[in-house]
């Protein structure tokens, strides 16, 4: 289970949110919304340890995410509005990296059929440079096909994407999330997401914090 307890942060001289507290269990969804400026990726960079909170803390299982380190960081999956891929390796290259970044490595092979799946049958040994944009985000999502991490954190992830490439990822979506996996994203996008188990969180509103 994560728990988000009286998390504030602030940018400059602007408090994006303070006491903001929830809870993600297993087999939920956590859909963040709110205008541009509201907050939502400082709160998943700040969920994911990427940036540290002004206060409140996040635990995972329990624990102190921040003194859990790589053990939580490999129960963890997160696509930021940035692909985070190298320009000059192909798909197939950038996949198999990422992979071992996150802790578990995994074959050529594997990363071929998973881009494969996403619609790149015929593009993995290409520079990603050469790639369009919905091309290259499908080289990112490719990791939520070969990493069985827990907690997936998602920041737009559906930008860019065709209609059939968002319709792969929301089923990629709500089979991990019945598995008992748990999501946090944010989109502007009106997507099915779940069959249920879904919450949602409105940053920037007088309730902020309310779940």
């Amino acid at each position: 289970m994560l728990e988000v307890i009286d998390l504030e942060c602030v940018r400059g001289d602007r408090r994006l949110f303070t006491g903001l507290s929830f809870e993600l269990n297993p087999g939920e969804l956590l859909h963040l919304h709110g205008h541009n400026g509201s907050g939502k990726t400082t709160l998943m960079r700040a969920v994911c340890g990427l940036i540290y909170p002004t206060a409140g803390k996040v635990l995972w299982k329990g624990e102190e995410s921040r003194r859990l380190g790589d053990d939580f960081n490999r129960d963890l999956v997160y696509v930021g509005h940035k692909n985070g891929i190298k320009d000059d390796l192909n798909g197939s290259e950038n996949l198999r990296i990422a992979s071992v970044l996150d802790g578990v490595p995994i074959s050529e092979q594997q990363a071929w059929e998973a881009l494969a799946k996403l619609g790149l049958r015929g593009h993995e040994d290409l520079p990603t440079r050469v790639l369009s944009q919905g091309q290259k985000r499908r080289v990112s999502l490719a990791r939520l096909l070969v990493h069985r991490a827990p907690l997936w954190i998602l920041d737009e992830p559906f930008t860019a994407l065709d209609s059939a490439a968002v319709e792969l990822l929301q089923s990629v979506i709500r089979e991990h999330v019945e598995r008992g996996g748990m999501v946090i994203l944010t989109t502007h996008q009106e997507v099915s997401l779940t069959r249920g188990h879904e919450r949602q969180l409105r940053l920037g509103w007088k309730e902020d914090g309310d779940v």
